[in-house]
């Protein structure tokens, strides 16, 4: 299975927020960190604060934060959030896609169990899983 860019993104700010927690980290100072699009990283925040993983701060001094603590945070969740409109063939599509093997093929079922294998082996772990082998994360530049 494959993540798309913008769970990788969004994984990435959370292991970043969780490691600077409490710290409230703007989206400009997180996309300019990871070297990713503003506008990207934004739309990112935007789903994860919509979902509850992060708070958005207004103000000067505004940005975002963890919601949760990094363990009530599962891996699993983050992805099934911010990847739930991403069809892994064409028949996972909404509206069915082009598949002309459809009934006959069986495919799609095998797929999805192996996808939700995939989200299962992932709900074991948490965002402060992330962080616990791993060293700081660098500082961010927050002049910017």
């Amino acid at each position: 299975m494959r993540l798309t860019n913008f769970t990788d993104f969004g994984l990435r700010a959370l292991i970043l927020l969780a490691d600077r927690r409490p710290e409230i980290l703007s989206s400009a100072a997180i996309a300019d960190h990871f070297g990713v699009s503003r506008h990207h990283m934004a739309k990112v925040l935007q789903e994860l604060a919509a979902a509850g993983f992060v708070e958005g701060i207004r103000g000067a001094q505004g940005g975002v934060r963890l919601a949760r603590d990094p363990r009530d945070i599962r891996i699993g969740d983050v992805i099934r959030t911010l990847d739930r409109d991403q069809a892994i063939v064409e028949c996972f599509r909404a509206d069915g896609g082009n598949c002309i093997l459809l009934p006959r093929c069986r495919l799609k079922g095998m797929l999805a169990r192996a996808s939700e294998g995939f989200l299962r082996e992932l709900d074991r772990f948490t965002l402060s899983d992330c962080l616990v082998e791993t060293a700081s994360v660098p500082a961010l530049d927050l002049t910017s």
